[in-house]
C-alpha cells in the first residue's frame, strides 16, 4: 500500500527511534495535522501487567484537567425524581421504560450510560447490545451511582474511563489538537500520573514499558522514560 505524500512529509519529520518530551512531542503533532477536521491526541500505554490475572486488570476513570474537546452525549437510567436531576445536570436523555424499550429496539445513539443502582437488574438484561459497545454502566467507572446528577457533570466535563486490553495496552484519547499545547501536556501528565497510580501491587518488572502519543492521522511518537514519574 502506497503511502500518501501527506504521510511521507509526516515521517520525514519524526525520528522513530528518538524519545520526545511531552512538549516537544505534542509541539510536533500540532505542526503536523495537516488534515481537514480537528484531530484528536491519541495516547497508548503498554504496561507490564498480564490482564488474565483479575489482580493485574488495570481500570478505572481519570478527570482530564482541560476536557476532552468532545461533546459527549450522556443517558441516564433512573427512576423518579432522578431523572429530572439528570436532565439539569445536563444529561441528554433520562428515564427508564421508555430507554430500555428503545435500547432493545437497537437504540444506541450516546457516548456514555449512567445507571441508578435500582436499575441495574432490568438493564443486565440488555448486555449483549451495550457490551459489545462498551456502554454497560459500570461502578467501576463510576457510571452505576446513586448521585447521577454529579456522575453527569464529571462526564460533560471531561472524565474517561480505561481498562489495559489483552495484551497489556492503555488506549485512550485525551483532547483536541486545536487545544493549546501546555493543555495538551496536562491532559497527558494527569493520564499518566493516575495509570502509575494504580500499579497494581502483583505486578512485577518494568510497569510503564512504553508510551506514544499520536493524532488521529499522524505517527506515534514515542514518549522519553524520563517523563515517566516512578511512583
Amino acid at each position: 500500500m502506497k503511502n500518501s505524500k501527506r504521510v511521507k512529509e509526516i515521517q520525514k519529520s519524526v525520528d522513530a527511534a528518538k524519545e520526545y518530551s511531552l512538549e516537544d512531542a505534542v509541539k510536533l503533532l500540532k505542526e503536523n495535522s495537516k488534515v481537514k477536521f480537528n484531530e484528536s491526541l491519541d495516547c497508548a500505554i503498554r504496561l507490564g501487567v498480564d490482564p488474565r490475572h483479575a489482580d493485574q486488570m488495570l481500570r478505572g476513570t481519570v478527570s482530564l484537567p482541560n476536557g476532552t474537546g468532545k461533546e459527549v452525549k450522556v443517558l441516564v437510567i433512573a427512576k423518579g425524581n432522578k431523572t429530572q436531576e439528570a436532565l439539569d445536570a445536563g444529561a441528554d436523555y433520562a428515564g427508564f421504560e421508555e430507554y430500555l424499550e428503545k435500547i432493545k429496539e437497537g437504540w444506541t445513539d450516546v457516548d456514555v450510560i449512567v445507571a441508578a443502582p435500582d436499575t441495574m437488574s432490568e438493564l443486565g438484561k440488555l448486555g449483549k447490545i451495550l457490551g459489545p459497545k462498551g456502554l454497560m454502566p459500570n461502578p467501576k467507572s463510576g457510571t452505576v451511582t446513586p448521585e447521577v446528577a454529579q456522575a453527569v457533570k464529571e462526564v460533560k466535563a471531561g472524565k474517561i474511563d480505561f481498562r489495559v486490553d489483552k495484551t497489556g495496552i492503555v488506549h485512550t484519547s485525551l483532547g483536541k489538537l486545536n487545544f493549546e499545547a501546555d493543555k495538551l501536556v496536562e491532559n497527558v501528565q494527569t493520564f499518566i500520573n493516575t495509570i502509575v497510580k494504580m500499579k497494581p501491587a502483583s505486578a512485577k518488572g518494568q510497569y510503564v514499558k512504553s508510551l506514544y502519543l499520536s493524532s488521529t492521522m499522524g505517527p506515534g511518537v514515542q514518549i522519553s522514560k524520563e517523563e515517566i514519574p516512578t511512583h
